[in-house]
């Protein structure tokens, strides 16, 4: 009797192991597929306008608008964005309620470095009406540094300047350029 039920234990773990052995297969497709859903957002938002405030002695001001059809939150990844596949148009407002716009087809924004990489048909208007024009354009917020390696074009009031690589602060009054061209008018 002893000898009968190990016998049919071993027959059972046996059925078990040879079941599961079967019952697992690598579908290459379907491996590919968890692959797939590791690399989508974590989040998505439609219709985005967020405001960026400070309250500061009793008072709130309003310091950023950011306007956006659609955001991708990738912040599941190991190095962290938030994308902005169909463009951004940001509004920045200076201490003296100045509106500066910034305009492109495609952003992202790295958390973790801080920095904005802003693609296709960039476009910057100061409330001075100072513009600059490109297809790429990165922003650095901790520094408030803009820069390009792209072809730029930079209407001003008195001037309009050409060229590839841009680098300036944000308020473009200390700025350089690796290739100029343009018209200029010169104070003396």
């Amino acid at each position: 009797m002893k000898k009968h039920n190990l016998h049919t234990i071993k027959n059972l773990v046996t059925a078990i192991v040879v079941t599961l052995f079967f019952s697992c297969n690598n579908n290459i497709s379907d491996v590919q597929k968890v692959g797939v859903l590791q690399n989508q957002p974590i989040g998505e938002a439609e219709d985005i306008d967020l405001k960026y405030t400070e309250f500061k002695d009793d008072t709130l001001r309003l310091l950023a608008n950011l306007l956006s059809p659609k955001m991708l939150d990738y912040s599941n990844r190991d190095f962290p964005f938030n994308e902005f596949p169909d463009g951004i148009e940001l509004y920045i407002y200076d201490s003296n309620n100045n509106k500066t716009t910034i305009t492109s087809n495609y952003a992202i924004v790295y958390s973790e470095t801080d920095i904005i990489d802003l693609r296709g048909d960039v476009q910057i208007a100061t409330h001075q009406n100072d513009t600059l024009f490109t297809e790429q354009l990165y922003y650095n917020q901790k520094l408030e540094w803009a820069f390009t390696n792209k072809a730029f074009t930079y209407k001003g009031i008195t001037n309009n300047t050409y060229g590839v690589g841009f680098d300036s602060d944000k308020e473009f009054k200390n700025f350089q350029m690796l290739e100029m061209g343009g018209d200029f008018e010169l104070d003396n």
